[in-house]
């Protein structure tokens, strides 16, 4: 049967065959090496390039193309090239091809693979360390074979950190659960963390990460929530006044490589990529930690005032939050979380 190509897939295959070889390019420029690669790879992520996640990324690809003798080559863009749309644009372009490896939060990479969610049910983890032993177990397995199912791969040690999210405001500090009603609350796309603060009243506000600073200064939100390392990362200091330390969500930045173009690698390069993965993933994740533990002292320097926050009172507000997402992500993919965290609701 032959195959109709019409002239908008032709211009749109033309764009990205063109974007490759610009890319190859500029990846040879970048690496000193005249040698044109097997094969160029894209690498997108949404934070800037100062980052410990992008800093690891340039760090680990260099590895990739050193041990694979050069025919491997990888551009890494932060901010996600600064394309319009983000990560949503970003994971469509992952799924389409036309960029090769992508890292992206759980909460948005559910749009497409749903249990992926569950890396966001809050307070399920207690720290960062807890998180990171369930998405490198069972559960993360779990995960990779419903990315697979979408034309993902995911990595055993895939999951590159960002931390225990807390939340930094422009009003008043967040004590109890009551703080939150009426609070216009920025949070990624994403369905579970906007059910979470609808839960306790706010209004959750969708955003990408590049906006949250001007959505603070104009008033469009009343407060975000991150770890505390995008404040520093992004000057948030500039536009908050308080930081309660909630812990209410653990998040991180799953790898994941187009599918087909990962199954066209030869054997020897996918375990030069898988090994290097690991490595950089152990080593970004100490990174990680690092600077969120020292941004608490920058910050108050900065003069942001902080608190403790209890969790019980915002758990057992969850009980019917809980019974909900048990439901919607379904009996295997809660009870993979619980083996982790303990039972929930």
């Amino acid at each position: 049967m032959a195959t109709t190509l019409t002239r908008r897939s032709f211009v749109g295959l033309t764009l990205t065959a063109a974007f490759a070889e610009a890319t190859a390019r500029q990846v040879r420029a970048q690496t000193g090496s005249g040698k044109r690669p097997d094969f160029a790879f894209v690498q997108y992520h949404n934070q800037t390039a100062d980052s410990s996640l992008h800093k690891r990324l340039v760090e680990m690809w260099a590895a990739v193309n050193k041990e694979t003798g050069g025919r491997v080559e990888t551009q890494v863009f932060a901010l996600n090239n600064n394309i319009p749309g983000s990560d949503p644009q970003a994971l469509k372009m992952l799924a389409a091809g036309e960029i090769q490896f992508f890292t992206l939060m759980g909460g948005v990479l559910g749009t497409l693979v749903p249990p992926a969610e569950v890396q966001q049910v809050p307070f399920a983890f207690r720290s960062a360390a807890e998180a990171h032993e369930a998405i490198d177990g069972p559960l993360g397995a779990y995960l990779r074979e419903e990315m697979t199912a979408k034309g993902l791969r995911g990595f055993a040690v895939g999951a590159f950190d960002n931390g225990m999210r807390q939340i930094t405001s422009v009003k008043r500090p967040i004590v109890v659960p009551a703080d939150l009603n009426g609070v216009r609350m920025r949070v990624p796309a994403g369905q579970m963390i906007a059910d979470t603060f609808r839960a306790f009243g706010a209004e959750p506000i969708t955003t990408n990460s590049i906006d949250i600073y001007a959505a603070l200064k104009s008033g469009k939100v009343d407060a975000q929530e991150n770890p505390l390392a995008l404040a520093e990362l992004f000057k948030l200091y500039e536009v908050v006044k308080y930081v309660s330390m909630t812990n209410h969500m653990w998040s991180g930045f799953n790898l994941m490589a187009h599918l087909p173009t990962w199954q066209k690698l030869p054997a020897d390069i996918q375990g030069i990529i898988d090994r290097n993965v690991t490595k950089y993933v152990r080593l970004q994740r100490q990174d990680q930690q690092k600077m969120n533990d020292d941004m608490r002292g920058g910050l108050a320097r900065r003069g942001l005032v902080f608190n403790e926050v209890n969790p019980a009172p915002f758990r057992a507000q969850l009980a019917g939050f809980y019974a909900t997402w048990k439901e919607r992500l379904g009996t295997k993919t809660w009870s993979l979380l619980e083996a982790s965290s303990g039972r929930l609701g």
